[in-house]
């Protein structure tokens, strides 16, 4: 079985293999390329490693997150609470269904949202909370869950498949999660999304709206309710069965992708490697380091790109994005904690087929951008 290379250090990058190739050339020979049996296996896969009874296959993660939304009733007039350290999707997911999304704060040591943030935000039109499972780091579930009373949660789990929070599988906490397959996270589909829940429901009618609206048991042209284009389709869910099968390798590959740059960068004073609590297992998505305040990012970023070596500033603020102010009126100090991290985190070059040389060079890099 040959590994796809990738000599250069890549920003990001999917690990496929011949398999990989394979599986999605016997779905082209078939002739089924919609609607069939390679979908519902990555269903049943999906859902034994997040331990719920019920999983769907969606077009990406986004769409999972839309579909969990509105089959909760959300719209206009509600409120969800949710991280603005986060990406876009989980925040346009509320909006898509006119409802306000309400930002919170998020811990300094996990980058998670904070759950006493949750209990200072709660009002009457709070209809939800959404948390997310950032850079594959479990959110605290349990004080979350406290924090919400009977408010539903949406796990935006799409960053942490195979995290597992005080011996449970993320994804099967809260009311329902998401995850996603983009080629930077743990598994790729290319594009492609998953919702896990247990509740009936909520399953039911994820199922309906990413295909028209359309009853799993009505008339191919009978519609039940308003509807999206939302499918997977079989090429996509074949990749997703074939990285599946060897789940348990590519999550061991990244983290000892990321233990390596923990090592190397222990030296480095003026750097903030990421820390996962004792109660959790990472599923490292993203490798983010928290630079000392009196260091100007920008500058490290760009000594790094001198020497051929890409990073990304993950995240920049939600509240604070042009449309979101535009839209609700935030600003700058609504979450102290978010606004300060947001200032000083830095994704660097992380995928699981990384080796020794790779990193070590980043992190010679990093160490004498920083000493600039």
């Amino acid at each position: 079985m040959t590994r796809i290379d990738t000599t250069q250090i890549a920003m990001s990058a999917p690990d496929l293999d011949d398999a990989d190739v394979a599986a999605v050339v016997e779905v082209l020979r078939s002739g089924r390329l919609a609607l069939g049996p390679q979908a519902e296996r990555f269903e049943e896969m999906v859902a034994g490693v997040a331990g719920t009874r019920h999983a769907v296959a969606v077009s990406s993660g986004t769409a999972g997150l839309h579909l969990i939304v509105r089959s909760l009733g959300i719209g206009p007039g509600d409120e969800v609470l949710v991280p603005s350290f986060t990406f876009a999707a989980s925040v346009n997911a509320i909006l898509y269904e006119g409802a306000t999304p309400v930002f919170v704060d998020i811990e300094p040591g996990t980058y998670t949202v904070d759950p006493a943030s949750i209990e200072e935000r709660i009002t009457s039109r709070t209809k939800a909370v959404m948390v997310v499972d950032v850079f594959g780091h479990p959110a605290d579930h349990d004080a979350i869950a406290r924090a919400s009373g009977d408010l539903p949660v949406i796990d935006d789990c799409c960053e942490a498949l195979g995290a597992v929070y005080r011996g449970r599988p993320v994804g099967s906490m809260g009311r329902a999660g998401c995850f996603a397959f983009y080629p930077n996270k743990q598994i790729t589909t290319g594009e492609g999304g998953m919702v896990v829940t247990d509740d009936d429901d909520v399953s039911a009618l994820c199922r309906s709206m990413r295909n028209h609206g359309r009853s799993d048991t009505g008339a191919w042209l009978e519609h039940e309710r308003l509807g999206f284009n939302y499918r997977m389709d079989e090429l996509s869910a074949a990749l997703g069965v074939a990285q599946m099968g060897r789940l348990p390798s590519l999550l061991r590959s990244r983290t000892q992708v990321a233990d390596r740059y923990t090592e190397r960068l222990a030296s480095i004073p003026s750097v903030r490697t990421p820390a996962a609590r004792a109660d959790v297992t990472m599923s490292w998505f993203a490798y983010v380091v928290t630079l000392d305040a009196g260091l100007r990012r920008r500058a490290v970023m760009d000594a790094l790109d001198r020497r051929g070596i890409p990073s990304r500033a993950y995240f920049p603020p939600m509240h604070l994005q042009p449309y979101i102010r535009d839209l609700l009126g935030t600003r700058e100090g609504m979450l102290p904690v978010t606004e300060e991290l947001a200032e000083r985190t830095l994704a660097l070059p992380f995928h699981g087929g990384m080796d020794r040389d790779q990193i070590d060079l980043v992190c010679e890099a990093l160490a004498l951008a920083v000493r600039r």
